[in-house]
């Protein structure tokens, strides 16, 4: 969520006001409270305003979504779109690889676009079929999508690529983490080529396939990176505990009663680890909601809202919510189960100290995980500092909260369509009262054609003993002749 942000530490000293930005550009980042750039915006505005292609790497939280809003709007009003643009040309494309950070740069882009009279349109599986679909044939100036239900709207012709003016891509590393990357090469491909379009990538790492990525589907970027000793942001204290498998919900929930955190998220591996949480979460009377990928859509909005509005202190989330949350004021984050790979354990606590803000991050390093220790250690560049597993920070938990299964529900579209085919392909009702069965009928064998089964044998026995003898004969004198 895009926040102003008054920390002079993590702001540069180089104002809005210094470009020479639009009026209903300036009039958004006014009424969100923003007045100096962050040093991913300081250092990539210029480039992108000038109109040229950038990958950017910076920490998460740093404010990467500003960044290239600001440069589409930009590029879009002072680049009229011609005027034989047809209304299902869309001219910006954002593409993101999860719903929740779709969402939320949507939310983002409404805030900071309020004043350029820019039409935008949402695309994203799990809900709402229908309605994404008729607002994009409506007709809208910038897409943005996960690539799954981009492409599936594309594909139907729903809007074209071919007018495209600005791409962007954020969190590059997720889409190729999920398995993406194919999908984006494609959606890149139908639109125009690199050299008559702005292209934006940004990435918490610029890894060798991101730089690949980039160097294929882009116009010479220009690399920017914000430099930092470490690749977690210093304003969030770090510590790993080491309990037994069974001493890590008491210590959980030691560590909520001794803190007291207004808004936490503990990270899990997995689903049946994450229902068990959330269930001794409410069994012993704390708010919490829980996000998982089997949660139906309007289901998980909901439970977002939820939390960010203050009526759950606890989010319970597998890693499908460790990337694109943008929720503010998060102190604390928990990782019950250590992440198996090193980038999610910094993605994961980067949801905590945000945009210059204080954090915690503390992580459980049990029988089952502790061997990813090591590896998430060699990847931040320092060792994490640990406490010990006292017995006063264990605590004894009441019985697990009795929670009802959520169970995903259908998407609407397919609904629909199911009720549309049983229309038109009636079945007669079954009669429960079927008549008797006819006996089978015999057919009549016809033998007069037939020998019997024995014919072969009576004739070779009916030969006389020295006719067969005599052909033995010949057959072993043909045989050592």
């Amino acid at each position: 969520m895009l926040r102003a942000m008054n920390d002079n530490q993590h702001l540069s000293k180089t104002p809005y006001s210094s470009f020479d930005l639009p009026e209903s550009i300036m009039q958004g980042l006014d009424e969100a409270g923003f007045e100096y750039c962050t040093p991913i915006q300081a250092d990539s505005l210029p480039t992108t305003l000038a109109g040229k292609d950038i990958a950017g790497e910076a920490q998460t939280g740093t404010g990467k979504t500003a960044a290239f809003l600001v440069a589409l709007f930009n590029r879009l009003l002072t680049t009229p779109a011609p005027e034989d643009r047809k209304k299902n040309q869309i001219r910006a494309f954002i593409i993101a690889p999860t719903r929740e950070l779709a969402i939320q740069i949507h939310k983002d882009a409404q805030l900071l676009g309020s004043y350029t009279g820019l039409s935008m349109g949402l695309a994203y599986g799990g809900t709402d079929y229908q309605k994404q679909r008729d607002h994009l044939e409506s007709g809208v100036d910038i897409l943005i999508g996960t690539p799954g239900r981009v492409i599936d709207f594309f594909k139907q012709g729903v809007f074209k690529l071919n007018a495209v003016e600005v791409v962007v891509m954020d969190e590059a590393d997720r889409m190729f983490d999920l398995g993406f990357i194919d999908d984006i090469r494609y959606l890149l491909n139908a639109c125009p080529e690199p050299s008559k379009r702005l292209s934006m990538l940004f990435s918490a790492t610029l890894s060798l396939r991101i730089s690949e990525l980039a160097y294929v589907h882009m116009n010479e970027p220009v690399s920017i990176k914000i430099e930092s000793e470490t690749r977690t942001a210093d304003s969030i204290t770090q510590v790993v505990y080491y309990p037994a498998n069974d001493e890590k919900i008491p210590l959980l929930l030691g560590l909520l009663q001794r803190d007291k955190p207004e808004r936490s998220i503990v990270f899990i591996n997995t689903k049946r680890m994450a229902d068990k949480i959330y269930a001794f979460l409410i069994g012993n009377d704390i708010t919490a909601a829980i996000l998982s990928g089997d949660v139906p859509q309007k289901k998980r909005e909901s439970l977002l809202k939820k939390f960010q509005d203050g009526e759950a202190s606890v989010l319970v989330a597998t890693d499908v919510a460790a990337r694109g949350l943008h929720i503010p004021d998060v102190s604390h984050v928990f990782n019950f189960d250590l992440p198996q790979t090193s980038e999610d354990y910094v993605h994961r606590i980067g949801r905590t100290g945000r945009a210059g803000a204080t954090g915690n991050a503390m992580s459980f390093a049990c029988e089952d995980y502790a061997h990813y220790l090591p590896d998430i250690e060699d990847y931040i560049g320092h060792t994490i500092p640990n406490e010990s597993v006292t017995a006063d920070l264990l605590v004894k938990p009441k019985p697990a909260a009795k929670i009802e299964r959520l169970s995903k529900a259908k998407p609407a579209h397919r609904k629909d369509f199911n009720e549309k085919r049983d229309k038109h392909q009636k079945k007669p009702a079954k009669n429960t009262q079927q008549a008797p069965k006819k006996p089978a009928e015999k057919k009549a064998v016809d033998t007069s054609a037939a020998k019997p089964a024995e014919t072969v044998e009576t004739v070779n026995s009916a030969r006389p003993a020295a006719q067969q003898e005599n052909i033995l004969m010949r057959f072993l004198r043909y045989v050592f002749s």
